[in-house]
């Protein structure tokens, strides 16, 4: 059996998301190629032949590939797929754009967010926000799967793979980049980060993260997350939304504070190692899955644990 494992990184670097799917696509068996797809990112393909079990990596540096363009990155995964029984990528923004478009043109049903390998052809997946774990079996030739990440540890350096070109494939055409606003921080990505500190509708206003969260995440060198309450309220960023609808996290430390516990904001971060809930509602669900909670007014009690830390 032969997996494409289709690269997370940013031209320079592997991102973390592709260590872990690594560890994914490796339980398959079988030998694992990965496929970098960008422009200028040479580096980032040096760096995914590092890692350990990659038999070679696919290099396609083209325009067409430089700003995450679901139609051509997914005819070019479709005119690599011959050889390979498994296309296999992280279930970031990026792919759940792309690999349900390379599912349809290759005529298999997509199996997304495994969460285990059981055998070649049978995986886990959570289903009704998390609540319930679907055991998939697919008869499918080619199996096409997104893997939630945080789930699986990483897969650390230790290979030497070489590094081919990938011809490009030809471009649908079918949409065109126009310009994008980047928010740069100097905090760990979500999705990386051992440690977050997330706020909820309590807090109340936009103000308020940039005056009790962001300060009690910058000393514990933490990422900042938000639930989608505090996204939908103008009060976050859309990039910091944890939960069903946003970025699943599993970090060493998960500080929800003001969080009441959705069960859509639950099937994002309760997989974290220790999780601490800080609420004034001592009957908030969020301190049903809290290993630590404190029952109290956010607006003192975080003062009090920033100065403290």
């Amino acid at each position: 059996m032969a997996t494409l494992l289709i690269a997370e990184h940013d031209n320079a670097s592997i991102k973390d998301a592709t260590n872990k799917a690594l560890t994914a696509a490796a339980a398959l068996g079988g030998e694992v190629d990965v496929l970098v797809a960008g422009e200028g990112a040479k580096g980032a393909a040096e760096a995914a032949a590092k890692l350990k079990g990659v038999r070679k990596v696919l290099l396609a540096d083209n325009a067409a590939y430089a700003h995450d363009l679901a139609e051509p990155l997914a005819a070019l995964i479709v005119s690599l797929a011959g050889p390979y029984d498994a296309i296999v990528a992280p279930a970031t923004t990026r792919y759940k754009n792309t690999l349900p478009r390379v599912a349809a043109q290759l005529d298999v049903a997509q199996i997304s967010e495994i969460i285990k390998v059981v055998s070649p052809d049978t995986f886990e997946r959570p289903i009704y926000a998390g609540n319930a774990i679907q055991t998939v079996k697919s008869k499918d030739a080619k199996k096409v799967i997104t893997v939630r990440t945080s789930t699986f540890g990483a897969t650390g350096d230790g290979g030497s793979a070489s590094v081919d070109n990938a011809a490009a494939a030809a471009d649908p055409a079918l949409s065109s980049f126009v310009g994008e606003e980047v928010a740069k921080s100097d905090r760990p990505e979500l999705t990386s980060a051992k440690i977050i500190v997330s706020g909820g509708r309590a807090m109340q206003s936009r103000e308020n993260f940039t005056k009790y969260i962001e300060p009690l995440a910058d000393k514990l060198g933490a990422g900042v997350g938000a639930s989608r309450a505090a996204v939908d309220a103008g009060y976050a960023p859309n990039d910091w939304q944890v939960g069903q609808t946003g970025k699943v996290v599993a970090p060493e430390l998960y500080i929800a504070i003001g969080i009441s516990g959705a069960i859509q904001h639950l099937a994002g971060m309760k997989d974290s190692k220790v999780i601490v809930a800080i609420n004034k509602d001592e009957d908030a669900p969020i301190f049903q899955v809290a290993d630590y909670g404190l029952v109290a007014d956010l607006y003192q009690a975080v003062p009090e644990l920033t100065a403290a830390v």
